[in-house]
């Protein structure tokens, strides 16, 4: 990937977080998004955007509708405030690395406490 794509991807990913954080006012948002993540092709046409957020399983599917029905808005809000030739048509994916990565952690706390009880006490 180019370093020219890598910089669109920075700012297409700080300027989405501060946009779904501060100018979409859906009450199924009630919650913290976080976008980790964006991807966009070599054309600038098509970008994935990765969110995550720590919650239950309707929550997440309501949270990507609002984003798929919002994503419109946010690229007209984008191509305004990054001035780019082409703004890049958003297509909203979950991103559960976070959710991965605390699961290992459990796993891993779980094995330390193991270990722990399981040696003898001098």
């Amino acid at each position: 990937m180019g370093h020219r794509i890598e910089q669109v991807n920075k700012l297409i990913r700080r300027e989405l977080s501060e946009l779904i954080q501060r100018q979409l006012k859906d009450p199924r948002l009630n919650t913290f998004v976080t976008v980790t993540e964006v991807a966009t092709s070599t054309d600038l046409r098509h970008a994935k955007v990765f969110v995550s957020h720590l919650g239950s399983e309707a929550e997440k599917q309501a949270i990507l509708k609002v984003l798929e029905s919002a994503s419109g808005f946010l690229r007209k809000e984008l191509a305004h405030h990054l001035k780019l030739r082409r703004t890049p048509e958003l297509n909203f994916c979950w991103d559960d690395s976070i959710e991965q990565g605390d699961h290992i952690l459990q796993l891993i706390d779980q094995v330390t406490k193991d270990e722990t009880n399981r040696q003898p006490e001098s």
